[in-house]
């Protein structure tokens, strides 16, 4: 993350806050599954496979299958992307929620806020470099272990202020997950389709900013 320049980050925050808003909304609707912190769903299985829950076990499953599938869909389309791979995953990004609200449109909402997950596994394809994830957008456990190993590095005087784009990234999240919140509250899970509007701008303005990769 410390070799991304600062449009970079700036990116990296709207597209963690983007993760975050969408995350809220399919927490609230899935009652309490995530769509993008896969560490979560998998404590939750466990729970639920304890239990011998079959509703909580096929939900869980199927949001850990369609996020890996994510993953695998949105690496894909950053390789045939070449120069724009940034811009191609974003668009599958943004045609997955634009899916998943037209989903929830026609009845079938369960499905709609699955295929969320699909979506957020794509995201993590943005910021990639030699097949790893550079920078994980989804989820913060190791910005936030990260963030912390910069400030024990600060008072054993290294730099002082290496930590704060790790912060910035979470704050990202954060701001994300309220906002996510309180659209799903006015309007549901229509609060979708700003989220896939915001992927598509992004997509097709990307090429146009001073980005390193």
């Amino acid at each position: 993350m410390m070799t991304y320049n600062r449009w970079a980050i700036g990116l990296a925050f709207c597209l963690s806050g983007l993760a975050g808003y969408i995350d809220t909304i399919g927490f609230i609707s899935l009652g309490g599954f995530f769509v993008s912190f896969m560490s979560g769903n998998t404590t939750r299985l466990g729970i639920e496979l304890a239990g011998l829950h079959s509703g909580g076990i096929a939900t869980a499953a199927t949001v850990l299958a369609l996020f890996v599938l994510g993953v695998i869909c949105g690496s894909v389309a950053g390789h045939f992307g070449g120069r724009r791979r940034k811009s191609a995953v974003l668009g599958v990004v943004a045609l997955a929620l634009a899916l998943a609200a037209s989903l929830d449109l026609i009845g079938l909402s369960f499905a709609g806020a699955a295929l969320l997950a699909f979506a957020m596994g794509a995201e993590n394809g943005v910021f990639q470099r030699d097949g790893e994830v550079t920078i994980a957008l989804t989820y913060m456990t190791g910005t936030l272990v990260k963030m912390g190993q910069r400030m024990a590095g600060a008072l054993l005087g290294g730099p002082k202020l290496a930590w704060v784009r790790h912060f910035v990234l979470w704050i990202g999240l954060l701001t994300g997950c309220i906002n996510g919140a309180v659209a799903h509250y006015l309007v549901g899970q229509g609060a979708v389709w700003l989220a896939a509007l915001a992927a598509a701008i992004f997509a097709v303005a990307l090429p146009f900013l001073p980005l390193d990769d």
